[in-house]
């Protein structure tokens, strides 16, 4: 609801602004309340949140509903030797943790699964939503027992949004972000990194940016969520944590009042390890509505639809890595395969392609156990905070394990 809402859809004064700005920029609360509507119980508790926070202040954008929309059909297969992904699909887009690992080890099946699909003669491409580049996810393969030269392509977030640091992304068969290019051309590359703690300052050198302040920052970098590095400084959620959220609260708000575009290199909202922790596309999300809440009326003229604009998420469900998997091939003769409704069914739907949702591994894989793998889809179709925005989608085939 827009902030009206909160004083009755009256007109709020000059000097009633403060107080409204001020209940709408909570980072803990925003998260909070986010992360539950994705899936009640998880991620933050409410020990988290600091005694000056209102949770019932925090207002969410709220997308449009398709309440028109039918759901289709979702045809159960025993694995993927059926031969309605045989006889029908050339090219596997392949998710990697929740349907080929589990962070650890593979899931059984999956070696002898990868290796049917070569003997098949098909087109295996990784589509990893990690923030790191394509080398990392290559090791972590062979770590695990894969061989990275039996997929046809191994395709990052992390990789895909280091060439848009760089304003050659085209070169990999997507386009570029104009906001970067203009900044790229006017020499302005500051950058305020939301990290991993792992080589966050390298990923940004040498693509040509120099980590700064928030002040004097031109991008916002969201590619992890345990440290924040402004070049001087690092700030560590598991050394400092209230320091942390601290500075990530204060960051935020000083961002969005500047109006600052950020590059999320990870479009996965939470990670599925125990509790779902949260990942940067929670951030994005957030700053999404830091930056609507601080323009909007009746302090500026800012909509929900215009604050997208300041938040670019590279990655699954999004368009880039399928232009750069798919090119110019034939799109029906393709299939997704995954284990999150959120990034893989909905990417999938997006690009044009049909899914194979993993339901038993990865993300849902407990929700299924407790209500089935069709009450799992209607809630998710249900939730108005995913990237599918209220539109209602449905995978086309539906199997327990990424298993021949």
């Amino acid at each position: 609801q827009p902030p009206s809402t909160l004083q009755g859809h009256r007109r709020v004064d000059s000097r009633q602004r403060p107080s409204i700005m001020a209940a709408h920029l909570h980072l803990h609360s925003l998260f909070l309340l986010y992360l539950c509507q994705y899936r009640p119980g998880n991620a933050f508790g409410i020990n988290a949140l600091s005694s000056h926070h209102s949770r019932r202040a925090v207002v969410p954008i709220m997308a449009q509903t398709d309440t028109t929309a039918e759901t289709a059909s979702c045809e159960r297969i025993d694995g993927i030797s059926s031969p309605a992904l045989l006889e029908n699909y050339d090219t596997f887009l392949l998710d990697m943790w929740g349907v080929m690992h589990n962070g650890s080890e593979p899931y059984s099946g999956v070696l002898q699964a990868v290796e049917e699909f070569k003997k098949a003669g098909k087109k295996m491409v990784i589509l990893s939503n990690s923030s790191k580049r394509r080398e990392n996810s290559e090791k972590m393969l062979v770590k695990l027992g894969f061989n990275p030269s039996d997929f046809d392509n191994i395709i990052t977030s992390g990789d895909v949004s280091h060439s848009l640091l760089q304003n050659n992304a085209d070169s990999l068969g997507c386009q570029n972000w104009d906001v970067l290019t203009n900044l790229i051309n006017q020499k302005k590359q500051n950058v305020f990194v939301f990290g991993s703690g792992d080589e966050d300052e390298v990923y940004c050198t040498s693509a040509g940016w120099t980590l700064t302040s928030i002040e004097e920052a031109d991008l916002i970098l969201s590619r992890g969520t345990f440290t924040i590095n402004d070049g001087t400084t690092i700030i560590s959620k598991k050394e400092n944590e209230a320091e942390y959220w601290k500075v990530m609260e204060e960051s935020m708000v000083k961002a969005a009042q500047r109006k600052l575009p950020m590059l999320v290199s990870n479009p996965d909202k939470v990670r599925p390890d125990e509790g779902l922790p949260p990942m940067p596309g929670a951030i994005g999300d957030t700053y999404e509505r830091f930056v609507w809440t601080t323009h909007c009326p009746p302090v500026a003229d800012m909509t929900e639809e215009k604050a997208r604009e300041y938040v670019k998420r590279i990655g699954k469900p999004f368009q880039e890595v399928y232009d750069i998997a798919l090119g110019e091939g034939d799109r029906s003769r393709a299939i997704m395969i995954g284990d999150a409704l959120e990034t893989d069914v909905v990417g999938g739907s997006r690009a044009g392609v049909d899914s194979l949702w993993v339901v038993n591994d990865g993300i849902h894989g407990k929700d299924v156990d407790e209500k089935g793998a069709d009450g799992v889809l209607d809630d998710f179709n249900g939730n108005e905070f995913t990237y599918a925005y209220g539109k209602k989608v449905t995978p086309r085939y539906l199997t327990d394990h990424f298993q021949w």
